[in-house]
């Protein structure tokens, strides 16, 4: 389906798509607030645990390189990477490829830190598809995965970032 050949048809399933997805964000906003609300019990900032998540899955990052990898502007990582670095979760190391540049690692105790909250998300994740059949699991993280690939990959209008 592209955009210039859409049927109505095509459209309204787009549309429930995206009222769904829409759902889905306030039920993760919900989940987030009743759980640990902004801040977790460490004083991390909840945004923050998607670069420390980076720099375990991925490696050493410098600051712009994880900016793009998170899709967010390195202001914001940098003051993000701060409180992390603060809280011991991550360190910043001399990159041995550009001395007066600086790589950003995850620490022992990031690393700890990092392990907890991802086996509390999927204790909960798993109980709520509890129910699911194995191959609507499967299907569901088939089709996320390809979801978040062509998301990651769409540039509107020739933007390439």
């Amino acid at each position: 389906m592209t955009a210039e050949v859409a049927t109505e048809a095509d459209l309204a399933i787009v549309e429930d798509l995206g009222y769904q997805l829409v759902r889905l964000l306030s039920m993760i906003n919900r989940a987030k607030a009743q759980f640990a609300g902004t801040h977790t019990a460490d004083g991390i900032e909840r945004a923050a645990y998607a670069l420390l998540a980076r720099l375990v899955t991925a490696g050493p990052h410098r600051t712009t390189a994880l900016a793009d990898a998170v899709h967010s502007d390195t202001s914001t990582v940098s003051r993000q990477v701060g409180s992390l670095v603060q809280h011991g979760l991550v360190k910043r190391e001399a990159d041995p490829e550009d001395g007066r540049a600086c790589l950003l690692v995850a620490t022992e105790t990031g690393e700890e830190a990092f392990r907890r909250a991802k086996e509390a998300r999927t204790k909960h994740m798993a109980a709520i598809l509890a129910q699911w059949p194995a191959a609507d699991r499967r299907t569901l993280v088939q089709l996320l995965r390809r979801l978040n690939d062509d998301f990651e990959n769409y540039h509107p209008m020739g933007d390439t970032r």
